[in-house]
């Protein structure tokens, strides 16, 4: 049985996916610019509720690279609504597709159609509030978020601000609900409430991921966590690798996208590891090392097996020397969560094998993890990073929203 609030969201969501499957691109664009303005109209109520979380969330001991995802600026929530414009400009994937005629004169078009009604289980992230409902919307589907208990306060008035905005802008009521019970037990009736949603997307840490994937009997599109890797090839220019290094680790560490394991051609190891290692100090980034990284750097800690395996998501990196390309290769498929890996080499038959054997959702050749973003890659937004193969693969925008549906022309054609 569930719970009677959650029922009627989900009724309500069903209801509101029947009319929003079919609302005209500009009626979703003038949606989304209302929210865009509301956003900043009602600024100071959301800075104020997410000062509560921001509070509660130090006051727990959270680390602060958890606190720092948590919270909102001025310049954040301009960011934000700067977002949901970049989402306005982006063509509209409902209705695209393509049209053919079989040899007994049937026209068959392939179109694409939104999934239906969207639910969203995340994490302490408030700005995939926004996000979520944003890309949901444009690409047609009533979105039902439910984000974590530490951005509660927060979620609360951007949930309302943003569904009232489009609501008032002429949606359906219900386009987009916030879940604000935390409890497990909603969580858990919410993954099975197959007759109302059509898909679930967890967006957060490998708990979360893992709860919803093994309970879920709704489909799930399964984010992942990041093990991402960086392989300092021997012929790597170390003026693009120390930035690279540096940016992918401390930029905003605790995302899913940033570095967290450095692999080190034992060729270049003793001359690249104190460069790149002075650098990482000066950011107070903890390293953790296999034996030789330990034997160049005093100051590393040896690693232990679990540091290959965790995401860090905080000022720490895992150092490993291998002996090359292939050991590296070796490393990676046995550590990687299929993220985003990257290799630094002026090599391009090096660069081609990795692009070539790394199974991953992006794969770079000198260039920072993080860009394995929706903004990023021109997508306005993203509703996560998605590591599994089947729908969507890598930052998923607004097509991979949608999925197909055939439509078929006759004049009394039957089968013989």
């Amino acid at each position: 049985m569930f719970h009677p609030e959650l029922l009627e969201i989900g009724r309500r969501a069903k209801q509101a996916a029947r009319q929003l499957a079919f609302a005209s691109t500009e009626s979703k664009n003038n949606a989304l610019l209302a929210m865009s303005e509301a956003l900043i109209t009602n600024e100071q109520e959301i800075l104020e509720a997410n000062r509560l979380d921001v509070q509660a969330a130090e006051e727990k001991g959270l680390k602060k690279s958890l606190v720092n995802r948590l919270s909102l600026t001025s310049a954040s929530i301009s960011k934000i609504s700067q977002s949901l414009k970049e989402v306005i400009a982006l063509r509209d994937p409902v209705g695209e597709g393509e049209v053919w005629t079989r040899p007994n004169g049937l026209r068959i078009q392939q179109t694409r159609v939104p999934l239906g009604v969207v639910a969203m289980i995340y994490e302490a992230r408030p700005n995939v509030t926004v996000d979520a409902a944003a890309l949901c919307l444009k690409s047609g589907n009533v979105v039902i978020l439910r984000g974590g208990s530490e951005a509660l306060e927060s979620n609360k008035v951007l949930g309302r601000v943003i569904a009232e905005a489009a609501e008032a802008s002429g949606l359906p009521s219900g386009c987009i609900q916030l879940i604000t019970e935390t409890s497990r037990e909603w969580v858990q009736q919410l993954m099975r409430m197959n007759d109302f949603v059509d898909v679930i997307i967890p967006r957060g840490g490998a708990g979360l991921i893992q709860n919803v994937v093994q309970n879920s009997t709704v489909p799930v599109i399964q984010t992942g966590t990041g093990m991402c890797h960086a392989f300092i090839d021997q012929e790597a220019d170390y003026e693009k690798a120390i930035p690279i290094v540096i940016n992918s680790k401390t930029q905003s560490p605790g995302v899913c996208n940033a570095l967290e394991t450095m692999l080190v051609d034992e060729a270049i190891a003793s001359e690249f590891l104190p460069l790149i290692g002075d650098e990482l100090k000066k950011l107070q980034v903890e390293i953790k090392g296999c034996p030789k990284t330990c034997k160049i750097l005093a100051y590393a800690i040896p690693a232990i097996e679990e540091d290959w395996v965790s995401e860090h998501l905080d000022l720490i990196l895992s150092v490993k020397v291998v002996s090359g390309l292939d050991e590296a290769l070796d490393h990676i498929y046995q550590y990687s969560t299929k993220h985003s890996e990257t290799i630094i080499t002026e090599n391009y038959t090096r660069a081609q094998r990795f692009l070539r054997e790394i199974d991953a959702a992006v794969v770079y050749v000198n260039a920072s993890t993080r860009f394995t973003d929706g903004g990023r890659f021109g997508f306005g937004a993203e509703i996560g990073i998605s590591t599994q193969k089947l729908h969507a693969r890598g930052p998923m925008g607004l097509k991979e929203l949608t999925t197909i549906k055939y439509m078929v022309y006759g004049d009394g054609q039957i089968v013989p």
